[in-house]
């Protein structure tokens, strides 16, 4: 409405001044000034004219952003959801990396959750040689942070298993291996969603974590590791006995190449909070209003500003 109103009311100031020039011109012949009337040279022409004109130009473009318009812009944030899964093995006990591989794990990924903001839904899983989600995703960290602290170290390792149930949060749904050559599931696509493990990569059992990793995929889901431990590896108490906590990095690699994402490796504490930094979430984004009164009011401002100035300047008067 706004457009149409500025159409017509600049359409009416250019004839009323196309014929304010008319008449000036037909005075001016009759009073034997004709020359002078059309003007000597182009530049005369010019200079005539292109003062009223800017001035003009400004009426619609004033106008138009009296009315506040908008336009839409895609506006780029870090979003979606974001699954941690904390390998809680007896392995996690080693102390090769300070205090512990568990303890150096949950905190690096508290100063993880720490860093997102309230349109990132973080969540938490808890795998050994089975996987519990002990906090559904959430945008309050608070709960997410709480429920990172918890977590215990004992019993096996089963990353296929931490996986699956990572998807079955994301898609809503249990989600199972297919048997004897069935075909995938069908989980849908989740573009937005990304697994984290922290993990020594010490598999002892459970589905297969690359075939786990390749229905992640399908799914569109993303799942970056972060390998915790040393290449030298550590040692842990478990039952009376002694046992040899190692690091399984080629696994770790494959199942975040799997689906597209990384592998972060970290020997120590500090290098690990560090490592967490550099996790790639999914970067979407968001259309918002963005109001464009003040570029229209500038602009018409502007045109307005050099009209008057040229206009002083050569004829000695603004209009």
């Amino acid at each position: 409405m706004i457009i149409a109103v500025a159409v017509l009311v600049t359409a009416g100031a250019i004839t009323a001044y196309v014929m304010l020039q008319r008449r000036r011109t037909a005075v001016l012949t009759a009073a034997g000034f004709g020359a002078l009337a059309g003007g000597t040279t182009r530049r005369a022409t010019i200079r005539r004219h292109l003062p009223y004109a800017l001035l003009l130009a400004a009426l619609p473009i004033l106008l138009i952003g009296l009315a506040r318009p908008q336009a839409e812009v895609a506006v780029p944030r870090v979003s979606g959801t974001v699954l941690l899964a904390f390998d809680i093995s007896n392995s996690m006990k080693a102390t090769d990396v300070q205090p512990s591989r568990l303890a150096a794990a949950q905190q690096a990924a508290v100063g993880f959750v720490e860093e997102q903001p309230d349109s990132v839904d973080v969540g938490v899983v808890v795998f050994g040689e089975q996987a519990l989600l002990t906090q559904a995703p959430t945008d309050d960290h608070t709960l997410a942070l709480a429920a990172i602290n918890r977590a215990a170290a004992s019993g096996g390792t089963s990353l296929g298993q931490a996986i699956l149930v990572g998807l079955g949060t994301i898609t809503g749904k249990p989600v199972t291996l297919p048997q004897d050559g069935a075909a995938a599931p069908n989980l849908g696509y989740w573009p937005s969603a990304t697994i984290v493990v922290f993990s020594d990569g010490a598999d002892t059992g459970g589905p297969d974590a690359e075939a786990a990793a390749e229905l992640a995929a399908a799914a569109g889901v993303r799942i970056q590791t972060v390998g915790v431990g040393t290449a030298k590896g550590g040692t842990v108490e478990v039952d009376g006995f002694q046992l040899a906590a190692t690091m399984d990095e080629a696994a770790l690699t494959s199942i975040a190449q799997v689906t597209g994402g990384s592998y972060h490796q970290a020997g120590d504490a500090g290098a690990l909070a560090d490592t967490t930094k550099s996790i790639d979430l999914r970067l979407t984004s968001k259309k918002e209003p963005l109001e464009l009164t003040a570029p229209f009011a500038g602009a018409a401002l502007l045109l307005l500003a050099l009209g008057a100035l040229l206009g002083t300047r050569w004829h000695g008067r603004i209009v």
